[in-house]
């Protein structure tokens, strides 16, 4: 790409490209979390655009910007800019959430793609639970719940399933059971496995060695007496479970505990700015774990809960794998962003 020159890709491109490929996101994610333990990542805190307080996310939406810089061989520098509007698909038939990034060369700053961000989000946001799944869950893991029968929890899906192909029994909840059937037939062709709708949520978790929770509630759904030994809880959404039961878990894992903090909106959070908990709390960052700094799964009856928050330098990571199989393949439509730069 020449100096000036912006690589334009569509969402189909991204995909093409290998967005939603998990043996390409997951071990990406890994090695961001290595990174991220190992400090070489720049990351300004994600900035919020709403119109109210956080109770206005829910109905009128917001907007995140999530710039990021992240090292090693990566060497990937950009920006997600992501809205979710909660009414799009009831009021315009359009997706929730929509997403552009923009990767900077890193030698000279200067733009060199933008391409759609939505898949990407959506991928790495699964693959974070992929990864955390390779650590934190159990090694003969059979059985996934997934409450959510959305766009998320299908990445999700592809990320746990890509770590523990071993997963015999996978179950689906929904508010809406034609939602989660629909889920279940369509998951369930792509993967060539079972997957069966659950009356409740209950049922979603009962026996599950993972389960993951990825909803809009505002109304928390995991209690604490459904907490059995052995399991993993991969909390996506904000608020879904009770504080006891991020209390009665043997060990907390976040993704960046600073950042949960600073977004305010995460069960633990929340815990944290009514007093409940402390820093102490909190076992480990799962850069932490990966790097063998801390220790992830020590047998087989801990209970183990994840929270993670996202972080802009897990968009630019995957989006610069993007880019350069885009570029491979041919993919893209390039742009000028001048003829001749005015001022030099």
């Amino acid at each position: 790409m020449k100096n000036g020159e912006v690589l334009f890709l569509t969402q189909e491109e991204v995909i093409k490209a290998g967005a939603l490929d998990m043996s390409i996101a997951v071990p990406t994610m890994e090695q961001v979390f290595s990174l991220h333990e190992k400090k070489d990542y720049v990351l300004p805190q994600k900035s919020v655009l709403r119109w109210g307080d956080l109770e206005s996310e829910s109905t009128k939406g917001r907007i995140n910007c999530m710039p990021g810089s992240i090292g090693g061989n990566l060497n990937a520098i950009g920006i997600k800019w992501i809205s979710s509007s909660p009414q799009n698909p009831f009021k315009y038939n359009l997706p929730r959430a929509s997403a552009v990034i923009i990767l900077n060369d890193p030698e000279t700053l200067v733009p060199m793609a933008i391409m759609d961000g939505a898949a990407i989000s959506a991928s790495r946001t699964g693959a974070n639970s992929g990864v955390a799944s390779k650590y934190l869950a159990k090694k003969n893991s059979k059985t996934l719940g997934l409450i959510g029968a959305g766009v998320q929890n299908r990445t999700q899906l592809l990320a746990v399933n890509y770590a523990h192909p071993e997963i015999e029994t996978i179950k689906i909840y929904d508010l809406y059971e034609e939602r989660a059937a629909k889920f279940a037939q369509e998951m369930g062709a792509s993967l060539d496995k079972d997957i069966t709708v659950s009356k409740t949520p209950y049922e979603a978790v009962k026996g599950s060695d993972i389960f993951i929770t990825a909803t809009v509630t505002k109304t928390p759904i995991i209690k604490s007496d459904w907490i059995e030994p052995g399991v993993l809880y991969c909390h996506v959404g904000s608020h879904e479970c009770e504080f006891e039961t991020i209390l009665k878990m043997d060990k907390r894992i976040v993704d960046d505990w600073s950042e949960i903090k600073h977004r305010g909106v995460e069960s633990l959070a929340i815990m944290f700015n009514s007093g409940m908990i402390d820093d102490s709390y909190i076992s480990a960052e799962l850069g932490q774990v990966v790097n063998g700094v801390k220790k992830g799964r020590e047998n087989d009856t801990e209970t183990i809960y994840l929270n993670t928050v996202g972080m802009g330098i897990e968009d630019v990571a995957l989006a610069i794998k993007v880019y350069k199989n885009a570029v491979e393949m041919g993919l893209g439509k390039k742009l000028s962003l001048w003829e001749k730069p005015f001022a030099v």
